[in-house]
């Protein structure tokens, strides 16, 4: 498998999640992102119903195929539909063209991953990942993950996985599967830390990598304010607290909270690449800074010193 290690770029963003984004700000954020030697890109059918994929697929076909990783999704299928009206309860600022369709059957997914790959307009995907299977892990077990094993054999994808918002069914597939790679979104982060439990201390034993997602947990760490999104709601009180002290702490050792947010996310064996979702070349340049911006080791004791972090790593 082809994940180069560091900083990937997260597509959600260029599907119009929240907030409308034009083409010609999604290809020079994309571009930005290539621009800084960003070369591994994540999206999913669920972003914007397709548009982050054919944004991106447009955005990439400027570049060599063999010189970036791209992954994809399984698991919800997208059907048109006519009278829709908008996205946004699903998070995404587009007309609701398609409806999402919960599918991890085998012919799901080979149909899901045709369109994507349509959409993309590339012939293969280096990754795909079985998309958010929480309430549907009977079938994605039994029927999503075999299909994934055979397009895997067959070179149809490179490297097979699943993608989620916690940690405990990630696990599972590391410990009884033979997945290459997992996305853990929001669980391993200067907040949430039940990825160690089990999930990253698995991946090191059976030798599979670990994307995470989400280092901002949805915008605290990026900014923590009154009004910030924790796991895409209102972040509660005493979670705003930790974070504002962090970001206090860090001030005072000369660096952002946003530079300590993706140190920490880096630094575990397990991990070999840290998303960050963009909506400007801008936002991509700052995130690339921050990411390369040395974190003291002092910043780390002081965190431990107050309670603040209890996880050994980083030193």
């Amino acid at each position: 498998m082809s994940l180069p290690r560091g900083l990937g770029f997260g597509a959600a963003v260029i599907g119009n999640l929240y907030t409308e984004v034009t083409d010609e700000q999604a290809h020079e954020t994309v571009s930005a992102a290539w621009q800084r030697g960003i070369r591994y890109y994540d999206t999913a059918p669920h972003y914007g119903l397709g548009l982050s994929e054919r944004r991106l697929g447009a955005a990439l076909r400027e570049h060599p195929r063999e010189e970036y990783t791209v992954s994809t999704k399984v698991g919800r299928r997208l059907e048109p539909q006519a009278g829709g009206g908008g996205d946004l309860g699903h998070g995404f600022a587009v007309p609701a063209t398609h409806r999402r369709v919960w599918d991890f059957t085998a012919d799901g997914v080979r149909r899901t991953l045709d369109a994507s790959l349509e959409r993309l307009g590339i012939d293969r995907v280096d990754i795909v990942y079985l998309h958010d299977p929480d309430d549907h892990a009977e079938q994605a077990f039994r029927e999503g993950y075999p299909a994934l094993e055979k397009l895997r054999s067959e070179g149809v994808v490179g490297a097979i996985g699943a993608g989620m918002n916690q940690a405990e069914m990630l696990t599972r597939f590391v410990r009884d599967t033979d997945v290459d790679v997992v996305l853990c979104a929001g669980r391993y982060t200067l907040l949430d830390q039940s990825a160690l439990t089990e999930l990253l201390p698995a991946a090191v034993e059976r030798g599979v990598s670990v994307v995470i997602g989400g280092a901002f947990n949805s915008g605290l760490l990026a900014d923590p304010k009154p009004g910030a999104t924790y796991n895409y709601a209102e972040a509660p009180p005493e979670l705003l607290d930790r974070a504002l002290r962090m970001k206090e702490i860090a001030r005072r050792h000369g660096i952002t909270l946003r530079a300590a947010a993706l140190a920490f996310c880096m630094a575990h064996p397990a991990v070999a690449s840290v998303l960050v979702g963009a909506r400007s070349a801008d936002e991509v340049h700052d995130c690339v800074d921050q990411f390369a911006a040395p974190v003291p080791a002092a910043f780390w004791q002081e965190l431990r010193d107050t309670g603040l972090l209890v996880a050994e790593e980083p030193r």
